[in-house]
């Protein structure tokens, strides 16, 4: 059996050709990483965002469809004045269901002090006073999850 003897140049370890190779892989690694963090961090505000537009939407849509029923309201209160016998029961239920919907109406009786953010004074009467209060309500105004939808109509005296 023969001995191959390796020359001391062979000996040399061959880490300069490999260091440079894993130098790169691992800056390579780091900005894959780096890129895999950005994404992830993207898609969590994507998501974030598309979460609030979806309840804006529903907000919005809720906000709309209670506005396109108040003409009803309103004709339902018009009759409950005219036969307040016949219709008391029912509109007991109704103010229920109102206000399980966060649907309320604005304080316009007379003698109220007038808020132009709930109210819309149509007619004005001049009195003997500096307060603006309300003389008569001419229409029902509503507040819905406390934000005004329809101002009330009323007429303004001064006390």
């Amino acid at each position: 059996m023969s001995v191959i003897k390796k020359k001391p140049e062979d000996n040399t370890p061959e880490e300069p050709k490999v260091a440079p190779e894993v130098a790169e892989l691992t800056a390579k690694n780091t900005e894959l990483l780096n890129d895999l963090q950005r994404t992830r961090a993207d898609f969590e505000n994507y998501r974030k965002q598309m979460d609030l537009q979806k309840a804006q939407m529903a907000d919005y849509a809720r906000f709309e469809t209670v506005k396109k029923i108040l003409p009803l309201v309103d004709d339902f209160d018009r009759a409950i004045k005219v036969y307040p016998e016949q219709l008391g029961a029912l509109a007991k239920n109704f103010d229920k269901i109102m206000g399980e919907l966060k649907l309320e109406r604005i304080n316009s009786e007379p003698g109220t002090e007038f808020d132009p953010e709930q109210h819309n004074a149509v007619m004005m009467e001049e009195g003997e006073g500096s307060t603006e209060v309300i003389a008569e309500s001419l229409q029902t105004g509503y507040k819905y999850e406390g934000t005004v939808i329809k101002p009330a109509m009323v007429k303004v005296t001064t006390k």
